[in-house]
């Protein structure tokens, strides 16, 4: 008989110890050691070991099979670095309700269109609900099946009879197998139903889509050791009152990681926006000061975005700043260059910078526009509406280059601007673009003057 112990896991990292512990030593979290059932097995039990797995020379190795699937959505296809690779396993996590089982679902249906077998296991919803949602979405057709099941033994087998080319897994908190002991969601379930599916993925060559959940910090809850597991890790980002919502690969190992993908909310489900600096940009005041056009790279894409600060006098003693959508502490950074290099008096000012549209974005490319809208609101004059400032900010006052200059003059142009504001070092590069104004600005006392 199999001896059972226990052990101690870590519910943020997956930190292994064979007592309760306070503090975690991996993560440095307090309070997060549960207790869980292990079963180890006898001594004198065998392994059968397969032989035919064999070692390889690299010219051996076939890439035949790697080619991309497309999933019919042109963001997500972007997102996962061209489309699905057979065999990968990518886990997709987001805050509840911002759209995770809408959107792979739409890829269900396109897959399915497409002539492929699909299907779609759900721990959460009963075959009812997800009718409702599919009827939502539209018409579906294809061979397309749904499960609602939650034992992975049960999911495993029904896999490996039906052998299809897509799986769908929602949620990987709610599945469970029997001979762990421990609740669903816990670490040693989470774990464990992912090295399962793992296994599934890359024997059978199945690409299989899991759902995650996310703690209040947002990250994926349950153990690190999840995220390390999987080809890629996808975070849906987004404010649920708002319309739009950011699909973000934080980990690929087939495409890039800056790439981002841009959707919208809408009655039949998640809608793609194709031109997102347009939609950034819908709303923008006509002559306020203290509104700043600038340009961000995510990936390969520019996105044109509008910074917004407002500068008042303090009734206290201590000055207020707030950021939201950039860093707190670059504000500040920024704010004391200011002060030093250009002699504008802060220090007694309360001072609101805001990313509109809620996008999230830390580029240092924005210095200058978070500098130029400060200023603009600090003298309560406006920046031309057709006007776009990109560039980082040294410590000594300086404007300096950065990346990618070109396709950001080039996003301005298309969407209709005028002139540009960039770093005097990037003006050689730019010289060939006609059709818009370009201004190189060396030092923040130059930019500031420009109002």
């Amino acid at each position: 008989m199999a001896k059972k112990t226990t052990a101690f896991f870590c519910n943020e990292c997956g930190f292994e110890s064979s007592k309760w512990m306070g503090q975690c030593p991996g993560c440095h979290s307090w309070n997060t050691f549960v207790e869980v059932p292990v079963q180890k097995k006898a001594s004198g039990s065998t392994k059968v070991v397969n032989m035919d797995n064999r070692p390889v020379m690299l010219d051996e190795i076939s890439t035949d099979l790697d080619a991309r699937v497309s999933t019919g959505i042109d963001e997500l296809d972007r997102v996962l670095g061209g489309g699905i690779v057979t065999g990968s396993l990518v886990l997709v996590g987001g805050d509840p309700g911002i759209g995770k089982s809408t959107l792979l679902l739409q890829m269900c249906r396109n897959l399915a269109h497409d002539g492929r077998s699909v299907l779609y296991i759900s721990g959460e919803e009963s075959l009812k609900q997800i009718k409702l949602r599919a009827a939502r979405i539209g018409s579906f057709q294809g061979d397309l099946k749904f499960l609602c099941e939650t034992d992975l033994d049960v999911i495993e087998n029904t896999i490996k009879t039906c052998k299809p080319e897509m799986v769908v897994i929602d949620s990987i908190q709610t599945m469970y197998r029997e001979d762990i002991g421990s609740a669903p969601g816990s670490v040693s379930q989470v774990r464990e139903s992912t090295n399962i599916l793992m296994q599934l993925a890359k024997g059978l060559g199945i690409s299989i889509f899991i759902v995650g959940h996310v703690t209040k910090e947002g990250t994926v809850a349950g153990p690190r050791v999840l995220e390390h597991m999987v080809d890629t890790v996808l975070y849906f980002e987004g404010d649920r009152s708002a319309s739009y919502r950011i699909l973000r690969a934080v980990k690929n190992r087939f495409g890039s990681t800056n790439e981002i993908g841009v959707f919208e909310m809408v009655m039949e489900g998640l809608k793609e926006v194709l031109n997102p600096s347009e939609f950034m940009l819908n709303g923008k005041p006509h002559e306020a000061s203290g509104s700043v056009v600038t340009c961000s790279m995510e990936g390969s894409r520019p996105i044109l975005l509008e910074v917004q600060a407002l500068v008042c006098h303090t009734n206290f003693g201590l000055p207020r700043r707030t950021a939201a959508g950039t860093d707190y502490n670059r504000v500040n950074l920024l704010m004391a260059v200011m002060e030093k290099r250009a002699g504008m008096h802060l220090s007694e000012c309360d001072a609101y910078v805001n990313i509109a549209g809620g996008i999230k974005i830390n580029e240092p490319a924005i210095d200058l526009a978070i500098v130029m809208a400060l200023a603009s609101s600090a003298k309560d004059n406006f920046v031309d509406e057709k006007t776009v400032v990109f560039g980082e900010v040294g410590l000594s006052g300086e404007v300096r280059a950065v990346s990618q200059a070109e396709q950001r003059v080039k996003e301005a142009l298309k969407l209709g601007f005028t002139s540009c504001i960039v770093p005097q070092v990037c003006i050689p590069q730019l010289s060939m673009i006609q059709g818009i104004n370009i201004t190189g600005v060396s030092t923040v006392s130059e930019a500031i003057k420009l109002l």
